[in-house]
């Protein structure tokens, strides 16, 4: 986990329920969906940090999924100047630098957005597995591409239940 000037460390995080659906979210007040994904505070291990925005973000608890694969390499993204926050304008912010991982469901849930102190979304649902790359917010794109191919052998494999 190596942090590289301009990007900020972050995992992203696709969620899997029974059904081979994956959860993607809408981000609050604009029509923007992605999966969930957060910061890595310090001192905090990607996979620790993954299940805090789990939780923080949607509301399921690290006791009800089980992870079933992770990316071994760190992907970057760059945020285009338009689409960036005010307050990351003066910081010499390009993007995130992100570690992916994919958990499945092991109890029901109920989705909320309550414990996310900057309440980014507003509205869920639950997709097939190539279906965020129609929905994706355009400069992410590649990335989840990427994301996907690299992660489809283990929802693969996960859903014939090997």
């Amino acid at each position: 986990m190596k942090k590289e000037p301009g990007y900020r460390l972050n995992v992203g995080l696709i969620i899997v329920n029974d059904k081979g659906k994956l959860l993607l979210c809408k981000r609050k007040d604009i029509n923007s969906w992605q999966f969930p994904q957060g910061g890595i505070d310090f001192g905090e291990t990607p996979l620790k940090a993954a299940k805090r925005e789990l939780f923080e973000e949607v509301g399921i608890k690290g006791s009800s999924v089980r992870l079933i694969g992770s990316m071994e390499e760190w992907i970057k993204y760059d945020i285009p100047k338009e689409n960036r926050r005010k307050r990351l304008l003066q910081k010499n912010f390009k993007g995130q630098k992100q570690k992916w991982f994919m958990f499945k469901l092991i109890k029901d849930v109920n989705i909320c957005f309550e414990n996310d102190p900057d309440s980014e979304f507003d509205e869920y649902k639950w997709v097939s597995y190539w279906y965020p790359l129609q929905s994706i917010i355009f400069f992410k794109k590649d990335l989840y591409r990427t994301v996907l191919c690299n992660l489809r052998l283990i929802f693969c494999k996960e859903q014939a239940g090997d």
